[in-house]
C-alpha cells in the first residue's frame, strides 16, 4: 500500500482566450492508419523520415482492424499454389502473427487468403508504428488543408484535446475518402450514378464448426430464402478462424453515402442487416449455428466512396491485359470484384499466370507536387478499382508512396528517378 493519501482538493479553470493551436513539423505526414497507411509509415520512418500518422478514429488499423474485414485479399497470385505479390509489412505480418497462431493462410473461392484475428493485427500495427519511430494522432479529424503553389503545406485538424496544425514536406492520403484531396481543392471522381455497397461485418460465436455448410451450400440458400429474413445481400459466407470457435460472417450490403446524417443512419442500418443475417443462420442451419451469438459488429466496411484523379486513370482494360506499366509501382491478381448491386456482387476470375500491375500515375496526385494517394483511393474505373483496393496491393501502393515521397524530397514527385523508385520496391515487383 502507498502511505501517501490522494489530494482530493480541485482547481477551476476556463478558456477566456482563442484556444491555442498545437504546431508540430514532420517530413512525411500520412493520413489514414488502415492497411496502406500503415505501410506508408513504417516505410517512411524506416527510410529515415520523420513522420506523422493521423487517423479519426481512436485507435490504428483502420478497416483492417476495426471494421473486422478478417482477410488479407489480394497477397498471392490465383490458384491454391499462388505466389506471394507483396512483401515489406506483409512479410512481417504474417510471420510475427503466425508465429501466434493469429495469421493463417488458407485457400480462398479463387486465391489464398490470409485470415487474421483483428485483435492480434491492431496491437501489431500500433507496436509496429511505435517501434518504428512514426509519432501517431489518433481522433483526428482534417478541417481544413493548405495549399500554396501546388504543394500542400499544412493540415488543420480538430481533436477533443484541441486543434492541431500539421506542416509536413509531403502527405500521403490513405483516408479512404480521399479526404486530404478533397478538402485541399484537388479534382476528384465519384460514381457517376448508383454507388458501391459496402458490407457490415460480425464475428459470431458458439455455433458448430463441424456442421457448418460449406460457402457454396449457404450463398444457395440465402439466395432462396434471404427475402423471408429482409436479407438485402442475396450471396454470402460465414468463415471460421482456424482453432478458435468464432466465424466472420459476411452477408451484408450497405450504403455507404459521404453526407454525414446519411452515413450515421446507414451505419445502424448495417448492424440491422447483420441481426437479420443471425436470425437467418439460426433458423435455417440449426444444427450449426442455433446457438450462435454476435460478439462483435465491425465498423462498416466501405469499399469505394470518393477517389482521386491522378495523371494515370487505370481502367478495366488494363487490368484485363495484365498490363505492365513503365510505372509500375505493385502487382495484383485479384479479380475484378463488383459491389453495385443490392443484392450481390460480380466476379471476374483471372487466370493463375495473371498479374496486373499499379502504376505511379495513378497514385499522385494531378495538380499537386507533394501529395500521393493509396489505398481504395487510387485513379482508376470503378471496376479496375475493385480489384486492386484489396489489402495486399494496398500494403504495396503504402510503400510506394513513402518512397517516392522521400526520393522527391522537396521536389515533386511527378519527377523522381523511377529506376531508384523500383529498385527500392523490387521486392513487390520481381518474382
Amino acid at each position: 500500500m502507498l502511505d501517501r493519501p490522494f489530494d482530493p482538493e480541485t482547481r477551476i479553470v476556463s478558456r477566456k482566450d482563442e484556444p491555442l493551436v498545437i504546431e508540430r513539423e514532420c517530413d512525411i505526414c500520412v493520413v489514414g492508419s488502415g492497411a496502406s497507411g500503415a505501410s506508408a509509415a513504417i516505410e517512411a520512418a524506416r527510410a529515415g523520415n520523420s513522420v506523422i500518422l493521423v487517423d479519426g478514429l481512436p485507435s490504428l488499423g483502420g478497416q483492417a482492424v476495426n471494421s473486422i474485414i478478417g482477410m488479407f485479399c489480394g497477397l498471392f497470385t490465383p490458384g491454391p499454389d499462388g505466389t506471394q505479390l507483396t512483401h515489406g509489412i506483409a512479410d512481417e505480418i504474417l510471420h510475427d502473427l503466425g508465429a501466434t497462431g493469429d495469421v493463417h493462410v488458407i485457400p480462398g473461392g479463387v486465391m489464398k487468403v490470409a485470415m487474421y484475428n483483428e485483435v492480434a493485427l491492431g496491437r501489431w500495427v500500433e507496436k509496429a508504428i511505435i517501434r518504428a519511430g512514426v509519432k501517431p494522432l489518433t481522433g483526428a479529424i482534417i478541417r481544413k488543408v493548405n495549399v500554396a503553389d501546388r504543394r500542400v503545406v499544412s493540415l488543420d485538424i480538430a481533436t477533443r484535446h484541441g486543434d492541431v496544425r500539421i506542416r509536413a514536406n509531403g502527405f500521403i492520403d490513405a483516408s479512404g475518402d480521399a479526404a486530404v484531396t478533397w478538402q485541399a481543392g484537388f479534382d476528384c471522381r465519384v460514381q457517376k450514378t448508383g454507388q458501391i455497397y459496402g458490407s457490415q461485418m460480425l464475428i459470431i460465436e458458439d455455433f458448430d464448426d463441424s456442421k457448418r455448410p460449406d460457402w457454396d451450400t449457404m450463398a444457395k440458400r440465402i439466395f432462396d430464402k434471404g427475402l423471408e429474413y429482409g436479407m438485402m445481400r442475396r450471396d454470402g459466407f460465414a468463415a471460421s478462424f482456424p482453432g478458435r470457435n468464432v466465424a466472420m460472417v459476411n452477408m451484408t450490403h450497405i450504403e455507404t453515402p459521404l453526407d454525414p446524417f446519411e452515413a450515421a443512419e446507414k451505419q445502424i442500418d448495417g448492424k440491422e442487416q447483420a441481426d437479420r443475417t443471425l436470425t437467418f443462420l439460426h433458423k435455417e442451419f440449426p444444427e450449426a449455428f442455433g446457438n450462435a451469438r454476435i460478439r462483435a459488429y465491425g465498423l462498416p466496411g466501405i469499399r469505394q466512396t470518393r477517389w482521386i484523379v491522378g495523371t494515370h486513370h487505370l481502367t478495366t482494360e488494363e487490368v484485363r491485359a495484365a498490363t505492365r506499366f513503365d510505372d509500375a509501382i505493385a502487382r495484383c491478381s485479384w479479380p475484378l470484384e463488383q459491389h453495385h448491386n443490392r443484392e450481390g456482387y460480380v466476379w471476374e476470375v483471372f487466370p493463375p499466370d495473371h498479374v496486373h500491375t499499379i502504376p505511379l500515375g495513378s497514385l499522385t496526385v494531378a495538380g499537386a507536387d507533394n501529395l500521393v494517394a493509396v489505398g481504395r483511393c487510387i485513379d482508376a474505373d470503378s471496376t479496375a478499382l475493385s480489384s486492386v483496393r484489396v489489402m495486399g496491393p494496398c500494403i504495396a501502393m503504402g510503400a510506394a508512396a513513402a518512397h517516392a515521397l522521400t526520393l522527391a524530397g522537396s521536389g515533386s514527385v511527378h519527377q523522381i528517378d523511377m529506376a531508384a523508385l523500383k529498385n527500392r520496391l523490387k521486392a513487390n515487383l520481381e518474382g
